[in-house]
């Protein structure tokens, strides 16, 4: 019998990803993943660097900002700039005939992830 050995590690992942922070939310990105986030500055193709690098792992080591990791920075490019769906906000209160229907669409913009410098 021979054994099959991988060099995968125990979750199955062992491609480098980081977590980055961009307009309040954080993310877990690793090279070639698209994510879509709030509105950044920039046409599509242009190229964007998110420098809130909070954790950086892979490989079987991992670095943990304190808050964020001085140095590292995520490469992306700007895929497109879109409007997400659309939420209805409907506030009432019973028994006093009030009511108000609005709507919001938030502005968002997919990224398309080309490196992880650490």
């Amino acid at each position: 019998m021979s054994e099959k050995t991988s060099n995968k590690s125990a979750t199955g992942n062992d491609a480098q990803y980081a977590i980055v922070e961009t307009g309040g939310k954080q993310y877990r990105v690793k090279v070639g993943d698209v994510v879509s986030v709030e509105k950044l500055d920039g046409d599509a193709g242009a190229e964007v660097t998110l420098d809130r690098v909070l954790l950086v792992g892979g490989n079987g080591d991992v670095k943990v900002g304190t808050p964020v990791i001085e140095g590292a920075s995520v490469a992306a490019t700007i895929a497109d700039q879109y409007r997400g769906e659309k939420i209805v906000v409907f506030k009432y209160k019973p028994k006093k005939n009030y009511r108000r229907k609005t709507g919001h669409r938030q502005s968002l913009t997919r990224l398309q992830i080309t490196g992880i410098n650490a």
